[in-house]
């Protein structure tokens, strides 16, 4: 089969009219270039045997895309001079937990609690409008926290998480509650799945989402029992069997917990717990969780979990989950023999402990493997965060705080607009592009969002950049281009630029537009290096900044706009 043009691609996609093969494990960057080689129905027949090939460049910009939130000059300054195991040593350190939301809200609505600057997440509930302010605060310092990340991968781990055990902030109604939750999934974004499961259980953020609090001996509540197997362990996979009987079970043994509004904590009621034996399928080896009386009735949480966990499906489902997030949508029976179920024995024998299952998983030979590079189209945080870190974009400092909040807002709104609303996916599976088969993320782009993302580039790249209630967000594209390798030459400043932007070569045609149309290299190749070298001898002279932002502007706006862009 031919490859797939660009221009046809993005038709195909936005019509939803793609060729069955090319939800195969493809090279994906290949349905967007004019190029005959390789075909991109190809498939990776590599596993999880550690990867012992050249780890250079190419390499660790692979590596960086997929755990940061946008490859960035200073990251690849950072790692440059580390081995792969050293690379992935320091993506699995945790972060410093950072401090909590405060009020940035106060000239709007006078907040009686908390003072302007102050943090709000343990003072008393106010009322309705009260909150809605305050959980635009939270999703602004979310925001806040992806775009300044450090060398962790914390901060994908914990969207990774979020997507996992999605909660919706505007269900919960208390931000709170939602603060709470969000800490507790960046607290052990690399700590134990089991344990962070059974905390996720009791959160009152959960508890609220999923009717835990009113599930009672009178009054039995199965939601948060079906999504506990369905979307959070043994998932939904042609192996997992678990039972509507199981359902029923797992509820009447999460019976009499209940959230604390005041301590902002949870308890357990034991007289609205189900002391009754629960009896659970074959599919759990016929388990009989005992009823227990009074407070150890709490304990039979611990051993709902327990057994949920003794099911090697619950491993291969974060196995998948993972490699989604991380390498690609498609899972076909050789991913599921080569990953999948090796993956998941490693997540058994380290009982779930995820810094020895990532590290094993992104230092294999599978993740490294060309046809797993610059496939996946990027989720919005990916496109959005990603194109705040490349580019360095100066945000309000905390001298400012409504500034500052109100500038990871306007990104916040823009992830919104592109159909991924932080703090609140649209319900509890998370965002469809990880789970709707057989698009999965392909989802991610259609006749709305692609326009948009195209736009807000656009708008950060203009001579106004993206202005909102007094706050300018603007692309520094001198500061970037003199951060490169020798930006007076155009054609390593294309091949540098290209380099970071996109994951995949880009075709003639493409760099021939920048070259000869936006530099004027091919016609007159001295044209831009007389520009550029001016410039640099007077730089505050405000002709020859403009002489070279005429240039430099369309053609990074050319680049942004392209498809492979939209790549990681």
């Amino acid at each position: 089969m031919a490859p797939i043009k660009r221009s046809e691609f993005i038709s195909a996609a936005l019509a939803g009219n793609l060729p069955d093969d090319v939800t195969t494990k493809p090279a994906l960057h290949n349905k967007f270039a004019n190029t005959t080689t390789p075909q991109f129905n190809e498939k990776s027949t590599t596993g999880l045997t550690e990867y012992t090939g050249r780890f250079g460049q190419t390499q660790l910009m692979h590596l960086l895309r997929r755990t940061k939130f946008g490859l960035t000059q200073a990251d690849l300054t950072y790692f440059s001079s580390m081995t792969l195991d050293q690379v992935v040593a320091t993506l699995l350190t945790p972060a410093a937990t950072p401090s909590p939301p405060v009020n940035n809200y106060n000239a709007t609505t006078p907040d009686t609690d908390v003072a302007a600057g102050a943090p709000w997440v343990t003072a008393p509930y106010e009322s309705g409008t009260i909150d809605a302010y305050r959980r635009l605060s939270l999703k602004a310092w979310w925001v806040g926290l992806m775009i300044n990340q450090n060398h962790s991968l914390i901060e994908k781990m914990t969207l990774f998480w979020h997507n996992h055990f999605a909660t919706q902030m505007a269900t919960v109604n208390d931000a709170r509650y939602s603060y709470k939750h969000i800490a507790l999934l960046r607290a052990n974004a690399l700590g134990n799945f089991k344990t962070l499961t059974r905390l996720v259980t009791t959160d009152p953020s959960m508890l609220v989402y999923l009717n835990g609090d009113t599930n009672t001996l009178t009054n039995p509540n199965e939601n948060y029992g079906r999504e506990l197997q369905e979307r959070f362990t043994t998932g939904y996979g042609p192996n997992s069997l678990y039972t509507q009987s199981d359902v029923e079970e797992a509820a009447k043994v999460l019976t009499g917990w209940k959230d604390n509004e005041g301590a902002l904590t949870t308890s357990f009621v034991s007289a609205n717990h189900d002391t009754s034996d629960k009896q659970f399928s074959a599919f759990y080896s016929n388990t009989v969780i005992n009823g227990v009386t009074g407070a150890g009735g709490a304990t039979e949480t611990d051993q709902l979990i327990n057994m949920i966990f003794a099911q090697v499906e619950t491993a291969k489902f974060l196995a998948r989950n993972l490699y989604r997030w991380f390498i690609y949508y498609v899972i076909d029976d050789q991913v599921e023999a080569n990953i999948i179920t090796p993956l998941s024995t490693i997540i058994v024998q380290n009982n779930f402990e995820m810094v020895p299952i990532l590290s094993a998983l992104l230092k294999s030979e599978h993740f490294f493997d060309p046809n797993n590079m610059g496939c996946q189209i990027k989720n919005p945080a990916d496109h959005l965060i990603g194109v705040c870190r490349q580019f360095n974009i100066a945000f309000p400092d905390s001298s400012n705080i409504p500034n500052q909040y109100h500038g990871w807002q306007i990104v916040a709104s823009m992830m919104l607009n592109l159909a991924m609303d932080p703090g609140d996916p649209p319900n509890v599976a998370g965002w469809p592009a990880y789970y709707q088969e057989p698009e999965y993320h392909e989802l991610w782009i259609n006749s709305d969002t692609l326009p948009l993302r195209n736009q807000y580039t656009d708008g950060l790249s203009g001579s106004s950049g993206i202005t909102s209630a007094g706050v300018t967000l603007q692309i520094d594209y001198l500061a970037f281009t003199s951060a490169l390798s020798n930006p007076s030459d155009p054609n390593q400043l294309i091949a540098d630029a290209a380099a970071i932007l996109s994951p995949n070569a880009l075709g003639a045609d493409e760099t021939a537009v920048m070259l000869n149309s936006l530099l004027g290299g091919l016609t007159n190749p001295a044209y831009w290096t007389t520009a550029w070298n001016t410039y640099v001898s007077a730089p505050t002279n405000q002709t020859y900044i403009n002489t070279v932002l005429s240039r430099l502007r369309p053609m990074y706006m050319y680049l942004l706009d392209l498809a492979e862009y939209q790549l990681i």
